[in-house]
């Protein structure tokens, strides 16, 4: 009896399975990296909110660059712009030319910007329009038949450069309108752009809206800082150089900086930043994913799910945040701002504390500091190390060594140690080891970090991208502390433009161990 009610059931399956081909697939796979069928489908990119700031700054010179170099050919790949505004594809040629062409563009350079120019299609429609979806639809269809593209083996790329409000209609139009329509090698992704959310619940019911109407391995979480060179060489640095194995860790390390400084206020951003603030701009996904792989374990393969199962890992072990080791600022005329309240409560500068409860580095502060209107712009990671026990040359107050890792501008890596100042006299000075990219790679080019990520999307590499459970663990640090600020609990303190901040900042990266060095600057070296 049981043996005939299994079959029973096996054959209910079958027929299940055969009815549910019948139709158009509810969830269709993005499987062509498990299949051996290869990847011979013409390629088309979807920019949706063509005719916005990011897609023309940023999205469409990604493409150029990519373009350009090779990566993608003009008899394979085709680009649609998608938006609300009423244009031909002429006028949005000329839009994305103004950011393509440069003062040093060569005649032969802007030839190929114009070869660039005629890949490129414009379709208008509504964002929660079947019709608009439909027609483009068409076009991407229409493309792929002149292509002589077997159907199912096409490959659909969506980058959604439009506010995270309208992801969910955007993406289920996407979904029932212009899915790749079989899976025969090829596949539709989808890039989405931060913020991902403002807190845990938001976050979770946009990953939820998404992840009903895509797999998680169709989605990809773009956070730029994650394709910026020396972010990429994190990786490498730590787990393939052996001197640093034995160094990285709480025995020798005091504390760690992770800081974004910017000159610039929020001109021209005032609105969109005062809903969100410094933190959710930078520290909870730029800063975050960067401590990620300054604090992660080696992953047993460079695989994406290996790699991003040990940045969870670090997320998890972050302990909460301390009122007691936060210093939240707003720079001065911030709500002079014709589209900031007021009353404005959103922090502009802020400096954290963050402490990771594990073996590695329990009892290590992670000092994390971003700030807008300061007196100097860059992005950088400060391993300060313990003072050398016993201490015959008495340089404690020049300072410690520091590995110091310059993100932007000027790309280097370079060591901060102690060495014998030259001369007859036994004295010492702070000098550095230093690899500036600009002198050592001169003929290198260093791609922008949208052409890297855009070229990852396309050959389904999700290892530079932020997945689900890590974008849940990232909000489960931030948003007790963003909700006691958004209720007023907390209050920025004013500070003066130009300045390093707040003076309270400084005081408490002393309680954290930090000591500051006295009487060396590093200057970078010019050719």
């Amino acid at each position: 009896m049981a043996s005939a009610k299994l079959k029973e059931v096996e054959t209910d399956k079958k027929k299940q399975v055969i009815e549910i081909e019948k139709k158009p697939s509810l969830k269709t796979s993005d499987s062509f990296s498990e299949m051996s069928v290869p990847e011979t489908g013409c390629l088309s990119i979807i920019v949706l909110g063509a005719s916005g700031d990011l897609a023309k700054k940023k999205t469409f010179p990604a493409l150029y660059n990519l373009y350009r170099q090779g990566f993608i050919q003009s008899n394979e790949v085709h680009i649609f712009g998608y938006a609300r505004s009423k244009m031909s594809d002429d006028e949005l040629r000329v839009r994305i030319r103004e950011y393509l062409i440069k003062k040093d563009t060569s005649p032969e350079q802007s030839e190929d910007v114009s070869k660039f120019l005629q890949l490129i299609k414009y379709v208008s429609g509504n964002y929660d329009s079947d019709e608009g979806f439909k027609l483009l639809d068409k076009e991407i269809s229409a493309h792929e038949l002149s292509r002589n593209t077997q159907e199912g083996s096409s490959r659909r790329l969506f980058y959604l450069a439009l506010p995270p409000s309208v992801y969910p209609p955007v993406c289920r139009m996407i979904r029932f309108n212009c899915m790749n329509k079989s899976d025969f090698g090829g596949w539709t992704r989808v890039v989405v752009e931060k913020p991902f959310g403002k807190d845990l619940d938001t976050a979770e019911d946009l990953s939820a809206q998404l992840g009903e109407l895509f797999e998680e391995k169709q989605i990809y979480r773009i956070d730029h800082y994650l394709g910026k060179e020396l972010v990429q060489n994190l990786l490498v640095l730590r787990f393939a150089n052996r001197f640093f194995l034995p160094l990285w860790n709480r025995d020798n390390i005091a504390n760690v900086q992770i800081v974004f400084r910017e000159k610039i206020g929020t001109e021209g951003r005032g609105g969109y930043f005062d809903e969100y603030g410094i933190i959710r701009d930078i520290i909870q996904n730029h800063l975050l994913q960067v401590l990620c792989l300054v604090a992660m374990e080696k992953p047993i393969s460079l695989k994406p799910e290996h790699i991003r199962d040990e940045k969870v890992k670090v997320l998890q072990s972050v302990m909460p945040i301390s009122n007691e080791e936060i210093v939240l600022g707003q720079y001065e005329g911030y709500t002079a701002d014709p589209t900031v309240s007021d009353h404005s409560n959103t922090p502009t500068f802020a400096t954290m504390i963050l402490r990771i409860h594990n073996e590695r580095w329990e009892g290590v502060p992670f000092i994390m500091k971003a700030g807008k209107a300061l007196n100097s712009s860059k992005a950088e990671i400060r391993v300060q190390f313990k003072d050398v026990p016993g201490d015959i040359f008495k340089c404690k107050k020049q300072g410690r060594n520091e590995f110091v890792i310059r993100l932007q501008p000027k790309e280097a890596m370079y060591m901060k140690l102690t060495v014998k100042k030259p001369g007859l006299d036994m004295s010492t000075i702070q000098s550095e080891l230093d690899l500036s990219y600009g002198q050592r790679y001169q003929d290198a080019v260093i791609p922008e970090a949208y052409e890297r990520l855009i070229l990852d999307t396309i050959r389904g590499d999700q290892q530079h991208f932020v997945r689900r459970d890590e974008l849940k663990a990232a909000w489960e640090i931030f948003t007790p502390l963003l909700h006691r600020i958004d209720e007023g609990k907390m209050k920025p303190l004013p500070y003066k433009r130009e300045s390093r901040g707040p003076a309270e900042a400084d005081e408490l990266l002393e309680k954290a161990g930090y000591v500051q060095t006295h009487g060396y600057i590093w200057i970078p070296p010019t050719l």
